[in-house]
């Protein structure tokens, strides 16, 4: 993957922020690029400031299945098969989710992780089909490392995101088909207000909007690292096959600290009556995680 010119690419969330950043950074690589945003008014935005005839845009609720199948066969109509993925579209609720109700609940898992899933289970089996590689790039977050009491379900959804874009990549791996996971720290991107685009069908339980507090979240997010960066260096690491893209240096060592207090965290326990015969069940499992582990990072 390490040319992507000439390719197809379908980009969620693309009408602003990371979404429109990638859509740029594929266009000057010589891209076709497809941005889906469920704004209209955005996408019309987007599509005036990019002047690209190699562009086009596609109203998407990536929580809907059949959308997403109709914005594929739509794309792919007009500009070719689609073979570089970027789920990228994501929302956030800034609550605990002791504070939170089932709406709440069915909003962000329905755009942050089934977004996810009906983008892989749309395009992967497409771009298996016609063997002719690809890459797919999950936007997850650094909270699908770090944890605080809020955002809560916007935690569980980074974190499900990392999940499925680990185990995708070791099955894809095989079709040549890569797989990263993007982790970007604070952006200057609009997903304070993320309640503007939230369902009227899923406000039941919904807290008052505290529009003072989403002022000073506006205020923070425009220090946020510029989209234009974070896709630079997301461009970089797909053509790579990284998996893991950390745009924000920042993080290093504080998830170093993260990870060195999971290791610390095990303790040595005298043996158990079945620890032999679990040990070499491990051994294998251990075996072959290590061997899908080194066919993706080979697989250029």
């Amino acid at each position: 993957m390490q040319d992507i010119s000439g390719r197809t690419a379908f980009v969620t969330g693309g009408a602003n922020g990371v979404g429109l950043g990638l859509a740029r950074a594929l266009l000057a690589e010589g891209c076709k690029v497809a941005i889906a945003d469920i704004r209209e008014d955005a996408l019309e935005q987007a599509l005036k400031l990019l002047e690209n005839q190699e562009v086009m845009g596609v109203q998407l609720d990536v929580s809907s299945r059949e959308g997403f199948a109709e914005a594929a066969e739509k794309v792919e109509r007009e500009l070719g098969p689609v073979s570089l993925l970027f789920n990228n579209a994501g929302v956030n609720l800034f609550q605990s989710i002791d504070e939170s109700s089932y709406d709440d609940w069915d909003w962000l898992l329905g755009v942050n992780l089934h977004g996810v899933i009906n983008g892989v289970a749309t395009f992967a089996p497409r771009m298996k089909e016609r063997g002719q590689g690809g890459h797919i790039c999950n936007t997850a977050s650094m909270a699908a490392f770090l944890c605080g009491g809020t955002p809560g379900i916007y935690n569980t959804t980074k974190f499900a995101v990392r999940g499925l874009s680990e185990s995708l990549r070791y099955s894809l791996a095989p079709h040549g088909i890569g797989v990263s996971m993007l982790c970007p720290g604070l952006v200057k991107t609009h997903i304070y207000a993320s309640d503007e685009i939230r369902p009227a069908t899923l406000r039941a339980g919904a807290k008052d909007v505290n529009k003072a507090f989403v002022n000073q979240l506006e205020q923070v997010h425009e220090a946020g690292m510029e989209p234009e960066v974070i896709a630079r260096r997301t461009i970089d690491a797909v053509k790579e096959n990284r998996f893991y893209i950390f745009s924000h240096p920042e993080f290093r060592e504080e998830l170093a600290e993260v990870f060195a207090e999971v290791i610390d965290a095990f303790r040595a326990y005298p043996a158990d009556p079945g620890l032999d015969a679990r040990l070499k069940i491990e051994e294998g499992r251990r075996a072959r995680y290590k061997e899908a582990r080194e066919a993706a990072r080979s697989m250029i």
